[in-house]
């Protein structure tokens, strides 16, 4: 056998399946044999697999152990002449795979083979080639000297800035996201060293290599798409942890003890600068928005109280528990409702603002009537409150929007204008997913894959035009039908269109997912039918903003729950269970077998989306369904209508 292609997945299945179905046709001809090793994926990337790429031989770890180990275990079962360790964030043009394994084959000397890479823009990605991290090739990538100076043999080695890209080069380190390996290579110098968990596997393989006499190509004959750090966030702060410390492990090992000590305080330096960085970075992030409405809403109640003490019927000045105690109740509530309504997501949506505000201003309107007399101010001031709150928030959004900062864009309805690329039957099941999928666009036509003259009435154009279909009509974003397009045509027309400013996504056959990305800075994005999922970062956010905050209303009213509750000792048990974590108050229905219909974890719970229709008899299917709606629209006011519909099952035991 001629070829092994390994990818390691965790958590990626919409790019797994695009990287599988490129990789499926480039094999095509070839003695080879593909593996998936998945290291414990919770988003049904196996099932995914099993059902569309039945070829394919899969490895399902129930623990992740890591990039090194996942690789490893299928070499050692592999067979191919030349193994290639491949990332799921990667598209292969067809002939990828015959170019790689012939130069491989001309080449007895090498060791192992990277390719050119190009963003999901069409962006050159420099790490396509790099060098040995040595002190001061790092010391000028931290201090960020390569980046100054891209070109310089001195300052960017790092990244072998001075290299052609589109020549053939020997180079000293791989990138792992596309890495042939020769296995007579590999049985010489070892196998990837399982110390590394992620990051740094690359260079070390790269290294010993070189060491044992082989060298490493760069081979620009063929292109592939890598949609840059999928599976990682690279500004997260366990990123640079990860990174930096993978650096350190590859000095100790084959540095010298001197070389070693000064690469690990160079290191450690740049943890602490880049984990501070990321820190302080997201905190200004997530708090800049809400501090902001905090201090204008607190700053109108400070400026407008003294003229309502003078101008209110009666007179009488309000005593500093009303604007220090008082008024910060209300912000917290405020923008606690904001929050939950989803108007600190991007991009900015008023009408959100709008409704949390509102919900907000019932909640202290509520609390307000339950509260003793001399706590009760002024339901005016509470009024006064959300007016001045509606009118100030607007305001700052419409300021942030018109500075250009990016973060506080509005949500202006703008549309995209969207190109489909490939044959009528594939172009109208992708048109459909993206309605399906929520977001908005204008639809300017389709494009025939197939160059010529000849038009068809249902085409705007043939690929032979895109650059002047993209030009004249003002077109946002291209988008590839895989099935009717080769993935070297379409890379080739992302070179040819790198001057023009159009984004790109390429829809897999048979798939609910249409994937692109638009930066070398940006992490792959996708549209796909399921897009609010209880998955979902900021829903995991902000289901546990509605624990905490259910808590404390079920702990407020349980002077009254008690006595609707056949089991009232159990509602301080069940609080004291969600507060810590260990439940949530919404959670699935164990009818509905959720560890069997690839549903997202999540912890369990009191009440489940059953507690909305208070029926005893419920059927196995109608649990599944409700569990699988809950669970791929996630909504906190859904969250608060089974929690007042469930009231009188606070108590319940939480299994």
């Amino acid at each position: 056998m001629i070829l092994t292609v390994i990818i390691v997945n965790y958590n990626v299945k919409h790019f797994l399946e695009q990287c599988l179905f490129s990789v499926m046709k480039a094999i095509h001809g070839l003695d080879a044999e593909v593996f998936v090793v998945d290291n414990n994926s919770v988003d049904g990337s196996c099932k995914m697999v099993r059902e569309k790429f039945p070829l394919v031989k899969l490895i399902e770890n129930k623990q992740n152990y890591g990039f090194s180990y996942a690789n490893n275990q299928a070499i050692r079962q592999s067979s191919g002449k030349f193994i290639l360790l491949l990332n799921p964030d990667t598209v292969v043009e067809e002939d990828t795979f015959t170019h790689v394994t012939d130069f491989m084959e001309d080449h007895s000397d090498a060791g192992g083979l990277g390719v050119k890479m190009i963003d999901g823009k069409g962006n050159y990605l420099p790490e396509s080639k790099r060098s040995v991290p040595t002190p001061l090739v790092a010391f000028y990538k931290i201090t960020g000297l390569s980046g100054l100076f891209p070109g310089s043999r001195t300052f960017n080695r790092y990244h072998l800035g001075f290299l052609n890209p589109d020549e053939t080069h020997e180079i000293e380190v791989l990138s792992g996201a596309f890495m042939c390996l020769s296995r007579s290579a590999l049985e010489k110098v070892g196998l990837l060293d399982e110390d590394y968990f992620m990051y740094g596997e690359d260079i070390d393989i790269s290294y010993r290599l070189l060491k044992g006499g082989y060298r490493n190509y760069y081979y620009p004959g063929t292109t592939i798409i890598h949609y840059k750090g999928e599976s990682t966030r690279k500004s997260s702060i366990n990123y640079v942890l990860v990174f930096y410390k993978a650096m350190i492990i590859f000095a100790r090992k084959h540095f010298t003890h001197s070389n070693a000590r000064i690469f690990s305080l160079l290191i450690n330096l740049a943890i602490y600068f880049r984990a501070s960085v990321a820190i302080v970075t997201r905190f200004i992030k997530i708090s800049f928005l809400p501090v902001l409405d905090a201090l204008a809403i607190f700053t109108g109640y400070y400026l407008a109280l003294p003229y309502w003490e003078h101008y209110k019927p009666g007179g009488g000045i309000y005593p500093d528990t009303f604007l220090f105690v008082a008024v910060p109740a209300y912000i917290i509530i405020w923008l606690l409702s904001v929050s939950f309504s989803g108007a600190y997501e991007k991009p900015v949506k008023l009408i959100k603002l709008l409704k949390g505000l509102s919900i907000g201003t019932v909640i202290i309107l509520l609390i307000y009537s339950l509260l003793n007399e001399q706590y009760r101010f002024s339901r005016a001031l509470i009024l006064f409150g959300f007016a001045w709150s509606a009118v100030i928030l607007t305001g700052l959004r419409f300021l942030l929007h018109l500075s250009g900062l990016r973060a506080y864009r509005l949500d202006t309805q703008d549309k995209k204008k969207i190109v489909i690329v490939g044959y009528m039957p594939e172009n109208r099941r992708v048109n459909s997913l993206l309605k399906q999928s929520g977001i908005r666009f204008f639809f300017a036509g389709n494009i025939s894959p197939l160059p010529g003259n000849e038009i068809d009435s249902d085409y705007i154009g043939n690929v032979s035009q895109l650059k002047e279909i993209v030009m004249v009509n003002e077109i946002d974003e291209i988008i590839f039908c895989a099935s009717d397009i080769s993935s070297q045509e379409i890379i080739r027309n992302m070179h040819y269109l790198t001057d023009v400013n159009v984004e790109y996504k390429i829809a897999p056959p048979e798939s609910i997912s249409v994937i692109g990305s638009n930066s070398i800075d940006m992490a792959g994005e996708l549209y796909v039918i399921r897009n609010n999922s209880i998955a979902r970062d900021k829903n995991h956010k902000k289901k546990r903003l509605f624990d905490i905050a259910a808590s404390l209303s079920v702990l407020l009213c349980s002077p009254f729950l008690i006595f609707i509750n056949d089991k009232p000792a159990n509602i301080f048990i069940n609080v004291f269970r969600v507060l810590s974590g260990s439940a949530t108050w919404i959670g699935y229905h164990k009818a509905g077998e959720p560890g069997k219909t690839d549903l997202p974890p999540v912890k369990p719970g009191v009440l489940t989306p059953l507690d909305v229709h208070r029926r005893a008899n419920i059927s196995v299917e109608l649990a599944k369904k409700l569990n699988l709606v809950y669970s791929n629209d996630y909504k906190t006011i859904n969250d608060l209508l089974i929690l007042y519909r469930g009231c009188r099952n606070l108590g319940r035991n939480v299994s």
